[in-house]
């Protein structure tokens, strides 16, 4: 494996998240990982956490697809500006499966050392995904006619 930062992100998106080749996580994510982020509930520490944050999203989104926007590596920072596309086929966070495609942009900063992903803060448009399955209207939208 390449002790480069960029290549071992990469890695994570390419071949865990897309190709799920979930065996991997162990070799890019450290044992004491932190996952950070508003829409993480519970522990999220270490490659075992990290594996179920997959399976809920892989679980809601079977045909789920990561497609990297952008890069930026400072030192043993790696940003990663991403897309993440995929058709609503099962549960997720609550809402029954609704057939929608999905299209959603995030923002994950990621922290490499000795090799591994020691840390991941991740930010994603929650409110344009809820949008698209339909659970919540977007802005300017009237609820019905007597709310005129």
């Amino acid at each position: 494996m390449s002790a480069d930062p960029k290549s071992i992100v990469r890695r994570l998106y390419e071949e865990v998240w897309n190709k799920r080749k979930l065996h991997l996580m162990s070799e890019l994510v450290s044992p004491s990982h932190a996952l950070h982020g508003s829409h993480i509930s519970g522990s999220a520490i270490g490659p075992e956490a990290y594996k179920r944050v997959v399976a809920l999203f892989v679980a809601g989104f079977p045909d789920l697809r990561f497609t990297i926007e952008d890069t930026i590596t400072e030192q043993d920072k790696v940003v990663v500006c991403w897309t993440l596309s995929g058709t609503h086929k099962g549960e997720y966070m609550g809402i029954p499966a609704t057939n929608k495609k999905v299209s959603v942009e995030g923002i994950t900063i990621h922290d490499i050392a000795n090799g591994r992903i020691m840390d991941s803060y991740a930010m994603r448009d929650m409110w344009g995904l809820m949008q698209q399955l339909g659970a919540v209207k977007g802005l300017g939208e009237p609820q019905s006619a007597s709310a005129r």
